[in-house]
């Protein structure tokens, strides 16, 4: 009776699992305990580029039982963030939704999409910034803004690849980052970060950050300034180092950043297969001090190679020898360190916006940016018509329902999804996927011992002190 009415009063808790992180200064913060998070990501985007699908109403957040799938293999990974793109906002996303946040983990959500009218031209950005396209992103905003486990919205990804792009492209990627922000104070019940994601291209990436940092004298509320800055960097390839990647540079490079530094893919998959001996860097004293972790490129396998998992017809999922690589790294890492850390507090005031900021001849220089298209004002003011609803729901099971085989090809049974108590971010260790996966937030199933897993599959709230089910019956018995 003891365990049965801890279960029953547990079963309203599962539905929020993370806080609300907030940046302030170079850092992302849970505000709550003011501890400084690290970025422990994974780039998510099931089917590629034809995984979104607006004309038969999918995209990579649309089918609950594959989150679920997903959901709960990166649990095994300690992955704590994910970063989907090509989202298409009149579609239904909150079963997916909710499985990440049950299961931990962050969302970064692109606004733009490859399709024509969904995204800026580079070369000629005032042909694509107008109402109908803001209208987009303001409806993508409107359909993840209400979800705990958002962290941020990017108004761009690698808009500026060179220094012609870098000439034309920087005013529009601000006015869309201004336009976002205003439509977040507008229309959400809390600030949510956004920023852009650039490419690593070393002609324009110092000028990028700049441009997108500092502060425009007289603009109202500084709106326009980026929350955070992310790069798409692949310099680290085998077994490099601190120095030869090139990854203390940029250390140097953005250690007076005013805004959480972090990157939004890397993974170099050349040679084959992929040893990931970054990982250690990335989350050691050398960078944590500067970059808020990063996103591994790619969980899915696509033509391009940089997948963790093969993902057959039928769903079906065949795990990549990258998979079990990354997951050793990360199995070395002191996580409990590493997202402990308290938040500083030392603010670094943003540089103010002056040409002398920019060092590349060709790179733009002028700060004046481009007016609200026609029509716009009233959708930043009234909403998005019709507008999309987003909410966390209870999911009633949490089962894998794809087969699933390891790295050695055996098939794994039982997993699932492990949902974790309020205010706790998912880490390595809090899914083992061994098969001992739960058939829902209250019930249980048997493991490969036959013993009962589902009483492992949730954490008390933080409202019984943050003790987990474990330590309770431990306490109990």
């Amino acid at each position: 009776m003891l365990l049965q009415s801890a279960l029953v009063a547990l079963g309203a808790t599962i539905a929020a699992a993370v806080p609300a992180l907030e940046a302030r200064g170079n850092q992302f913060v849970n505000p709550k305990t003011n501890d400084v998070f690290q970025i422990v990501g994974m780039a998510y985007q099931i089917g590629g580029s034809a995984g979104y699908d607006p004309s038969h109403g999918k995209d990579p957040l649309s089918n609950g039982d594959v989150c679920k799938r997903d959901a709960a293999l990166m649990q095994v990974l300690g992955i704590n963030t994910i970063r989907v793109y090509n989202l298409d906002p009149n579609l239904n996303h909150d079963e997916c939704a909710s499985i990440f946040n049950a299961a931990g983990m962050y969302m970064v959500i692109d606004v733009n999409s490859p399709l024509v009218g969904e995204s800026l031209n580079s070369l000629e950005p005032w042909t694509s910034y107008y109402d109908t396209y803001l209208n987009r992103t303001f409806a993508v905003v409107e359909a993840f803004k209400s979800y705990p486990n958002l962290l941020g919205f990017f108004s761009g990804n690698e808009v500026i690849s060179n220094v012609k792009q870098g000439g034309t492209a920087p005013p529009y990627i601000r006015a869309v980052t201004r336009d976002l922000k205003q439509y977040i104070k507008n229309h959400a019940d809390r600030p949510i970060p956004v920023g852009y994601s650039a490419a690593d291209v070393r002609d324009v990436l110092e000028d990028s950050w700049n441009y997108f940092q500092c502060s425009i004298e007289g603009e109202k509320d500084d709106m326009s300034r980026a929350d955070m800055f992310a790069l798409n960097s692949y310099s680290w390839c085998a077994d490099a180092s601190f120095e030869s990647s090139g990854y203390n540079t940029l250390v140097d490079m953005f250690k007076s950043s005013s805004v959480p530094i972090f990157y939004s893919e890397f993974g170099c998959n050349t040679p084959s297969p992929r040893i990931f001996t970054e990982i250690g860097t990335i989350y050691g004293d050398k960078m944590t001090p500067v970059f808020s972790g990063g996103v591994v490129y790619e969980f899915a396998q696509e033509p391009n190679n940089f997948g963790l998992a093969d993902i057959g017809k039928d769903d079906s999922v065949k795990l990549l020898k990258d998979f079990q690589t990354l997951k050793d790294q990360y199995s070395k890492v002191d996580w409990k360190s590493v997202q402990s850390v308290k938040a500083n507090g030392n603010a670094v005031k943003p540089p103010k916006c002056s040409p002398s900021l920019i060092k590349e001849k060709g790179f733009n220089n002028n700060f004046t940016l481009p007016v609200l298209p026609p029509n716009t004002k009233e959708i930043l003011e009234g909403g998005v018509k019709p507008k999309p609803v987003g909410k966390v729901v209870k999911i009633s099971d949490f089962k894998v329902t794809h087969p699933i085989k390891d790295v050695d090809g055996k098939a794994i049974t039982n997993l699932a999804v492990k949902p974790l108590g309020d205010d706790v971010s998912n880490t390595a260790g809090s899914n083992d996927g061994a098969g001992s996966g739960s058939s829902s937030g209250s019930g249980s199933s048997e493991n490969g011992d036959g013993k009962s897993a589902g009483f492992r599959s949730i954490a008390i709230s933080g409202a019984a002190a943050g003790i987990s089910m474990l330590a309770f019956l431990a306490a109990a018995f």
